[in-house]
Order: structure tokens, then C-alpha cells, then sequence
């Protein structure tokens, strides 16, 4: 699970629990008016739907799953991984890859180091691999587009339902006791419109983002390391050049490398961790 989502989901509800608290209410409250609830949820979800294609539809479970839970990138791993088959390319030639190439798991890497192998054209190379990162990234956009989408959509619809609530009130002139209740009912609409588009809609919508632009960056790095390999480079200088997609706290020492560089272990198998569809 993401710490980051769940931990700021729990403090936001939170304070607004608290808040509502020493206003004097009751979190019960926020409960009063279910039919506001439903408007508000299944208004916004159903005009955004209108607005998107169905195979984003049918994929929105797995992307709602996705803001909730860690993509972890080894990225010390991939760099380690690059440098080993940067050093083994020119000692024994490209060829020599082929084999290393079957044992990595992630279809990107794996894609990329056995065109290296196949002779492609570096520039066609890098087209191909470019290409498939900004396909991904327009999948993830599209996720991002729909939950931004129903945070527009929310706010909307929350003042539909005050307005229809209002509608409400006012046949209710005559009862002068029930108004006080009818009325807090109907801005209750407004305030879980402006709840759900804030506190799920948007932070999702922006979650999907952050995790979008970590997975580019590993594939970028990826990129780098490919075409590094297939340039004849020189392992240090790979090593360096993917250090810098780093956090700084993240870099590969020297001494790591050292250890790596003794250990007796197989390749490691370059997995990317879970990434996003």
C-alpha cells in the first residue's frame, strides 16, 4: 500500500472530522442526507463516463487500486544490471548479450537489449523505445483525465442537489420548525461535492500524475542505459550517466559498485517492480 496516499487520506478526514467537531456538530451529520450522497457520487461518475471511452471505463478499478498502492522501481538494481552488460558488450561483443537478455523480466528493458543484439539502427532504436514510453504515458493521461474530469463534475453537482434541497424548503414555508433541518440538508449537497472533488477526485487525478512521471523517468533511464550499451561506452561512464536519474541519497557509490562489481551472484533479472497498466 501507498503510505503517502492513505496516510494524507486519514489526516484530511481527520481535521475535517475534528473541525466539524468544535463547530459543534457531529460527524454523524455529514450522513444526514444520503440522497445527496448518491447524487453527488453517481452524477459526477455518470457524466464523466459520458465523456470517456469505455476500455477506460472498464480499466477505472484498476486505476483507482493503483493510487493506493507502491510502485517500486530497483532502480540500483537496472543500473547494475546496464553497467554489467555495458562491460560484457565490449569485452565480448554485443552478441554476447543474448543470453543475459532472455533472463531480464521486464519486457521493456528486455525489448530494448535484444533489438541492441539484433543490429537495429540506434536511431531506430531509440524511435522504438521512445515511442512505447509515450503510449504509456497517453494511457495514464487518459486515467488522469477522467478522475480531474469528475473533480469539475463534483462541485456541479453539489449545488444541484442545494438547489433541488432549496426547492424542497420552500414548500416547507408553512412548517417554520423543519426548514432549519430542510436547509442544512440541502447544503449538505454542496459540501460533499466540494469533499469528493477534493478529497478523492483530484488527490487521485494527482497521485496517477506522480506515478506516471517516476515510471517515465525509469524508463527513460532504461533508454539511456540501452543505447549506452550499444554505443560501446564505457562502464563507468554508463554507471554515471544513469546515477544522474538518481536521487541524490539513491546514488550508486563506488564502494556499491566494488561489491557488485566482486560479487559472485547471477545478473540480476532487471525487474521494474509493479508499474501502472
Amino acid at each position: 500500500m501507498d503510505i503517502a496516499t492513505i496516510s494524507g487520506l486519514v489526516l484530511a478526514i481527520t481535521v475535517i472530522i475534528t473541525a466539524l467537531i468544535l463547530d459543534g456538530g457531529s460527524p454523524a451529520e455529514l450522513f444526514a442526507a444520503p440522497a445527496a450522497i448518491i447524487l453527488i457520487i453517481g452524477g459526477s461518475i455518470g457524466a464523466t463516463i459520458v465523456t470517456s471511452p469505455l476500455k477506460l471505463v472498464m480499466n477505472l478499478p484498476k486505476f483507482f487500486v493503483q493510487a493506493f498502492t507502491t510502485n517500486k522501481y530497483d532502480s540500483k538494481g537496472i543500473i547494475e544490471l546496464l553497467t554489467k552488460l555495458a562491460d560484457k558488450a565490449r569485452r565480448e561483443g554485443l552478441l554476447a548479450l543474448e543470453e543475459d537478455s532472455r533472463k531480464i523480466d521486464d519486457k521493456f528493458l528486455r525489448k530494448g537489449i535484444m533489438m541492441v543484439v539484433d543490429g537495429v539502427d540506434p536511431e531506430q532504436v531509440s524511435a522504438i523505445l521512445e515511442t512505447t514510453v509515450s503510449q504509456m504515458r497517453a494511457r495514464h493521461k487518459e486515467a488522469q483525465t477522467f478522475f480531474t474530469a469528475a473533480g469539475a463534475f463534483a462541485p456541479t453537482f453539489g449545488i444541484i442537489g442545494t438547489v433541488m434541497g432549496l426547492i424542497s424548503v420552500l414548500k416547507q414555508l408553512d412548517n417554520p420548525s423543519a426548514l432549519g433541518e430542510a436547509i442544512a440538508s440541502a447544503f449538505l449537497a454542496t459540501l460533499w461535492g466540494l469533499l469528493s472533488a477534493n478529497l478523492v477526485y483530484l488527490p487521485i487525478a494527482g497521485k496517477l500524475k506522480a506515478k506516471d512521471e517516476e515510471e517515465a523517468r525509469n524508463r527513460y533511464m532504461q533508454l539511456e542505459g540501452i543505447l549506452s550499451i550499444q554505443a560501446g561506452e564505457n562502464p563507468r561512464i554508463v554507471r554515471d550517466k544513469l546515477t544522474a536519474y538518481l536521487e541524490p541519497k539513491e546514488a550508486v557509490s563506488e564502494e556499491d559498485a566494488e561489491k557488485a562489481k566482486g560479487s559472485d551472484k547471477k545478473v540480476p533479472a532487471g525487474n521494474t517492480g509493479k508499474a501502472q497498466a
